[in-house]
């Protein structure tokens, strides 16, 4: 309790910033339907964004290291209003592209500095219940910021000055902090092939929750306006969506604890098969907002199980890298379907989008399938890592906060140079990993 005291301004102003952060990511793409963007361009744009956000994993811990973390949110939040406003105000697509690619490196950067702050102020016994406190807020602001979009319509400057006002504000308690400031961090490197070879089955799981629930984000609002009456229509389909995920988050990382994580994560992909069939088929249903309801408890815990199976499989310290090479690769995946899905909402009709999640669902189903045969990567539920809540919406750092890695693992400011097919032979990582167990610190 005491260590939540001593962080009382830093999640203030990370609930603010969130309530921002989830605004705006409605916002935008029904305001670049408003404009007339295509689905396709409204894709791109959201691609950007997710590229944006890769870009500032890697390239905004060097300015935090140089001005300090209270400096550096103060910018970066000042950047972002400057960026959302803009975006208010403009119309053509080159803009908004680069805008929005701004916006994901910004938004990357703000959760660096948050994420940083929060690992440096806790004890080791204190990381489970921080990361879960920190977790359960950016899941219950984002949802705060789809009600509060309803203050005025899309196309009116109203909800976007609100945004940026709740952005505004979260400068104000860290800005007033008498704590002093963390040491200046330092990022860890991403190591896509160590992930591949640690488990097949984490890789694939991640991979498939960018593609689809980044979809969803991008697209999920123009597919909502295409069949809602209302703006208070397209908050509630986003809402739905995120509370199935942040109510079934909990359950489904109790069970995964219990048996073999494959399994969980067969059952959610085969789950996001059925439930994205649910949303496209009950379009102006009475049961349309269940079927997204269960979309989101079906792709939404993806992330976090994934990253859960990783962990099983590497050492801890090992963890830091595994985490970040999962959320990267999250990202990409993010910022890669957008695109193509936006074109087929264009060519075809925007239930496209959830037929697409089916699709994608089902190919990896079958893939996730033919992993669980694979004894090699087989961890008893006994010797797995305990649960914990994760969300893609955070930075590397804050793999150094989550109890299942050790909690001062640092690394280079750089990809892995291990990429290579010939250090990859010659790593010592490719030896079999210490398991991780239950009372791993």
């Amino acid at each position: 309790m005491r260590t939540l005291i001593t962080l009382t301004s830093l999640l203030i102003s990370t609930s603010l910033l969130l309530v921002g952060q989830g605004m705006q990511l409605t916002l935008l793409p029904l305001r670049a339907t408003s404009n007339g963007l295509s689905d396709f361009l409204i894709g791109v744009s959201a691609s950007a964004y997710f590229l944006g956000f890769v870009a500032g994993c890697l390239l905004i811990p060097r300015i935090i290291a140089k001005v300090g973390h209270i400096r550096s949110f103060a910018v970066l939040a000042a950047m972002m209003i400057s960026a959302i406003l803009s975006l208010e105000m403009l119309d053509g697509w080159l803009p908004w592209l680069l805008l929005r690619f701004l916006t994901g490196a910004i938004i990357c950067g703000l959760y660096t500095v948050i994420e940083s702050w929060l690992n440096d102020q806790t004890s080791s016994a204190s990381r489970g219940q921080v990361l879960a406190i920190y977790t359960f807020i950016i899941l219950a602001s984002m949802a705060l910021g789809q009600v509060l979009i309803n203050v005025g319509p899309a196309d009116s400057s109203t909800p976007f000055i609100l945004a940026a006002v709740f952005m505004a504000l979260a400068i104000v308690p860290v800005g007033l902090t008498s704590r002093l400031a963390p040491a200046p961090i330092e990022s860890t490197r991403i190591r896509f092939n160590l992930l591949y070879r640690r488990s097949r089955a984490a890789f694939a799981g991640t991979l498939l929750s960018g593609l689809v629930v980044g979809s969803f984000w991008a697209l999920g609002a123009v597919f909502a306006r295409r069949y809602g009456s209302s703006m208070a229509d397209v908050t509630w389909f986003i809402t739905a969506g995120i509370a199935g995920g942040a109510l079934f988050q909990y359950p489904i990382g109790w069970l995964s604890d219990r048996i073999d994580r494959r399994y969980v994560m067969v059952f959610l992909s085969l789950a996001a098969v059925l439930t994205s069939a649910a949303v496209a088929l009950t379009v102006n249903h009475d049961l349309h907002l269940l079927a997204v309801f269960l979309f989101g408890a079906a792709t939404m815990p993806l992330y976090a199980i994934s990253l859960a199976t990783a962990a099983d499989n590497s050492s801890a310290e090992e963890f830091v890298e595994i985490g970040t090479s999962v959320l990267l690769l999250n990202a990409l995946g993010a910022a890669s379907a957008p695109v193509l899905l936006g074109q087929l909402m264009s060519q075809f009709d925007a239930t496209a989008l959830f037929w697409s999640f089916a699709a994608l669902s089902a190919l990896f189903t079958i893939y996730l399938m033919v992993q669980t045969r694979d004894k090699d990567q087989v961890v008893a539920a006994e010797d797995q890592v305990p649960f914990s809540a994760a969300a893609p919406e955070a930075a590397p750092t804050g793999f150094s906060l989550d109890p299942r890695g050790p909690g001062d693992a640092v690394g280079d400011l750089q990809p892995a140079d291990s990429v290579g097919v010939d250090e990859c032979q010659s790593d010592p990582a490719d030896s079999p990993p210490v398991r991780a167990s239950s009372d791993t610190p």
